[in-house]
């Protein structure tokens, strides 16, 4: 058992009886018609068994990249295993963009489209949002394709691979920008509610960091794009960091994408980390809330009042913004969010407390956790009833279902 596949955290063991690594659609085609039980696995940065199975585990890293750009569409077509960062860079050296990236730039394309990742930003949608058409092989094997304004294409796009293995993705692209990042530290936790609204539009991007333990914001982070205003002498109160930071203070920050206003690249500012070291600390576990974005000084409060049982098991914590979009399975359909992202030590049962503590905290609030993230209790969706009928016809037999598709998106 000690040799079987695990995800990036090392907290999942895949349950898998083969793993299989093709390296054309074709070969995906013949796997999944044959698999009694298949499940796609990106870069295994989920840190809860969506992409377990009893059966056959698909890796789609493999799959060649083939980015293709669209000039006249706007759109950029890329293999489902390519990573962000690896596309980021061919986009960039053409002159094009994607309208956000998040945090980490070497999470798949597929895998943080089918679980609504994101980034941040008042008027920014998850990455999900860029999505103009994904290629699916679905439940018997046949190739799938789906573009914006079919009938279910919002249903196709967040699907926690409850679909098929999405070998394709086709992605709006904008001009080429560059950006700049300057942290600001130690926010009046005071003032975080007093200025909500305006400290969370102070930038094209901002993400506060901030231990839940004291009355400050450890961190704030403006990611401004070159051109927008200035960014600001202070913020509230907090001051400008005098040197580079990681959003874990005791950790060096040379993993960490340039801050000081230093201009650059869109895609080496909007994730907080390179592509080309070691992402975040490695050593943790994760979980992320989403709530209404008006309801975040409610959800502060939320956090607080379990402060006991979070701040022990708590590395540091983020909060981002996100824009509400129609996805019928996204963590922000239908409502601008706050996301609260916790990072935990790598201690199950002290995470485990904390989990069940803040969910009874936010429930009240309608939270919808991250889909790739630990957690107990998922809310139902407006449109799952449509979601399990869509599934019923793209996977008739159920060959992509599994324990956790079948507790959280189960027929309605």
């Amino acid at each position: 058992m000690g040799d079987r596949l695990r995800n990036w955290a090392g907290n999942i063991e895949f349950g898998a009886a083969r793993v299989h690594r093709p390296e054309t659609v074709e070969q995906v085609q013949e796997i999944v018609a044959s698999a009694e039980r298949v499940r796609a696995l990106g870069t295994g940065h989920s840190f809860n068994p969506i992409a377990d199975t009893p059966g056959d585990l698909i890796s789609v890293a493999g799959l060649p990249a083939d980015i293709r750009i669209d000039e006249a569409r706007g759109t950029v077509s890329v293999g489902g295993g390519v990573r962000y960062g690896d596309l980021a860079r061919v986009l960039d050296a053409e002159g094009y963009a994607l309208h956000n990236l998040g945090s980490l730039p070497h999470i798949s394309v597929a895998g943080a489209v089918a679980t609504g990742t994101h980034g941040s930003g008042v008027g920014l949608g998850n990455l999900a949002t860029a999505v103009a058409g994904v290629e699916i092989v679905a439940g018997g094997g046949e190739l799938v394709s789906l573009r914006r304004g079919d009938a279910d294409f919002p249903g196709a796009v967040v699907a926690l691979g409850a679909l098929g293995v999405v070998v394709r993705v086709t992605l709006d692209v904008v001009p080429a920008y560059r950006m700049s990042q300057h942290v600001f530290e130690h926010l009046p936790r005071a003032q975080l509610d007093a200025h909500w609204d305006e400290i969370a539009a102070a930038a094209y991007s901002v993400s506060l960091f901030t231990s839940w333990a004291g009355d400050t914001v450890d961190q704030v982070w403006l990611k401004r794009r070159v051109g927008d205003a200035p960014a600001p002498g202070e913020l509230f109160g907090a001051k400008p960091a005098g040197g580079a930071r990681h959003p874990i203070a005791s950790m060096s920050p040379v993993h960490c994408t340039e801050q000081g206003g230093a201009p650059g690249p869109w895609h080496e500012r909007l994730p907080h980390f390179r592509l080309d070291f070691t992402p975040s600390s490695g050593e943790e576990l994760q979980t992320e809330y989403f709530v209404a974005r008006a309801d975040a000084p409610a959800a502060f409060a939320a956090v607080e009042r379990v402060r006991d049982l979070v701040v022990p098991a708590l590395q540091i914590s983020e909060i981002r913004t996100v824009a509400a979009d129609e996805l019928w399975l996204s963590p922000h359909y239908g409502r601008d969010s706050v996301a609260l992202h916790f990072t935990w030590v790598p201690d199950n049962d002290l995470v485990l407390g904390a989990v069940e503590a803040l969910e009874e905290q936010l429930a009240p609030l309608g939270a919808r956790p991250h889909w790739g993230k630990v957690f107990r209790h998922a809310p139902r969706y407006p449109r799952g009833g449509d979601f399990a009928a869509l599934a019923a016809r793209m996977d008739p037999r159920g060959a992509f279902r599994n324990a956790f598709v079948e507790r959280y998106v189960g027929a309605e």
